[in-house]
């Protein structure tokens, strides 16, 4: 069958021959000529196309339909995603963006789409053209372990069929990560609460409860251990309200020497038998940050608590205050304990993660004072850096952006808010 551009060949091929025709009866006379020219160039206006809408070239609409120098270039159409593309091509892979060479290696250009993702479910969706319809897969193992992707599976009209791998690891560490707080917390709060039950029951008992020293000593325990809920209690309320107000940022100026100098003193007062060993280092006309003040003290107080309960009694325990050559405040608070393994300073600021568990408890810590910390900095558009040596100590530091110097501090809280503070201060 004959295409468009040879139907109009042949219609100006017939137009000219008629106009020969017509000039042969005429005698060559002008008015031959006049037709021949009049004719001639409407056939190669005819052969042209025009007055009508040109066809797409057939190259083209090949190329389209089977993806070579086509144009839109498919190479660099999905080298624009930040996901691992692939697009399939009779069971292979034409082509794949950098995300997916550099996930599932550089050689999977031309290779079984099954070998380039090894993964029974993903195999089956993929040999199987009518299976896209159906809801994406959960891959694991491709990358890392600990990665897990989602693939989804498009087939496009002229057959090949595009597979999008997503990220979903930061998903699944999040949903852990919530399933691990919900069980951490309920294990935190029955193991004190069952103590109490116990000693209750047994104080129950006649013979237990008649006895004023036994009796004493159990009311203790069970005094201590509603404490410890209380903290737990308290702790998780705050963290609760600390991320509730993560995104928005505070706006109040605070003054950071005489907000540590409360702090020491309060401290001081809780901890008789190290309050000799608090030591402050603050530079002169260190300016105010921008801030919530009553969770800056929050901060100061988990983190000095922290050094004088693990640090060695009778070691100094060194807050340093000073603005550094960024413009940034700096606070540091440094103890002279046994130290922190490498390995566990990751994950200190994890909820209820503890290195010495058994210790943390004895001491009166939660599990939640660095998480609450990392939260507090995260607010205020600083950071938390936690340095150790084992057998030295550990320095604990975090970076903020000082405030404007047209703005004012505010005044110090009064005894209430003090009083909530003090509070604060038993988080660990």
């Amino acid at each position: 069958m004959l295409d468009t551009f040879g139907l109009r060949t042949l219609t100006a091929i017939t137009v000219i021959m008629i106009a020969a025709i017509a000039t042969t009866l005429l005698d060559q006379s002008l008015q031959g000529g006049l037709i021949v020219l009049v004719v001639g160039i409407a056939a190669v206006l005819i052969a042209a196309g025009t007055g009508d809408n040109a066809a797409e070239p057939p190259s083209a609409v090949q190329h389209v339909a089977d993806g070579r120098d086509s144009p839109v270039n498919i190479d660099e159409m999905i080298e624009a995603v930040v996901e691992p593309i692939l697009i399939v091509f009779d069971g292979r892979v034409a082509h794949a963006n950098l995300p997916a060479r550099a996930l599932l290696g550089g050689h999977i250009i031309g290779e079984d789409v099954r070998l380039a993702i090894r993964h029974p479910a993903a195999a089956e969706r993929l040999t199987n053209a009518r299976a896209t319809s159906q809801g994406p897969i959960n891959l694991v193992g491709l990358g890392t372990l600990d990665q897990r992707w989602e693939m989804r599976l498009t087939t496009m009209s002229d057959g090949r069929r595009v597979v999008h791998l997503i990220d979903q690891t930061g998903s699944y560490a999040a949903e852990r990560m919530r399933v691990d707080f919900v069980a951490n917390a309920s294990h935190e709060l029955r193991t004190p609460l069952a103590s109490i039950l116990g000693f209750v029951e047994t104080l129950s008992d006649d013979k237990a409860g008649a006895d004023p020293k036994v009796r004493a000593r159990f009311l203790k325990v069970m005094f201590d251990e509603a404490r410890r809920m209380q903290r737990l209690v308290e702790d998780l309320i705050s963290l609760s309200r600390i991320e509730a107000e993560k995104y928005r940022v505070p706006a109040t100026a605070v003054d950071l020497q005489q907000l540590m100098d409360e702090v020491h003193a309060e401290l001081a007062d809780a901890y008789d038998n190290r309050g000799e060993d608090l030591v402050t280092d603050i530079q002169a006309d260190v300016p105010p940050v921008v801030g919530d003040r009553a969770q800056l003290s929050q901060v100061l107080h988990n983190l000095i608590g922290n050094a004088m309960k693990y640090g060695k009694s009778g070691t100094p325990v060194v807050s340093r205050l000073w603005m550094d050559q960024t413009g940034m405040v700096r606070i540091s608070v440094s103890d002279e304990g046994e130290g922190i393994a490498p390995e566990h300073l990751p994950r200190l600021t994890e909820r209820f993660y503890r290195v010495d568990a058994g210790r943390s408890r004895s001491l009166g810590g939660t599990g939640l004072g660095l998480a609450i910390v990392k939260h507090i900095i995260e607010r205020h558009r600083g950071r938390l850096d936690i340095t150790s040596v084992v057998g030295k100590g550990t320095t604990a530091s975090i970076l903020l952006p000082s405030g404007p110097p047209n703005i004012a501090p505010r005044e110090a809280p009064s005894s209430n808010g003090n009083a909530t503070v003090t509070q604060a201060a038993r988080s660990g």
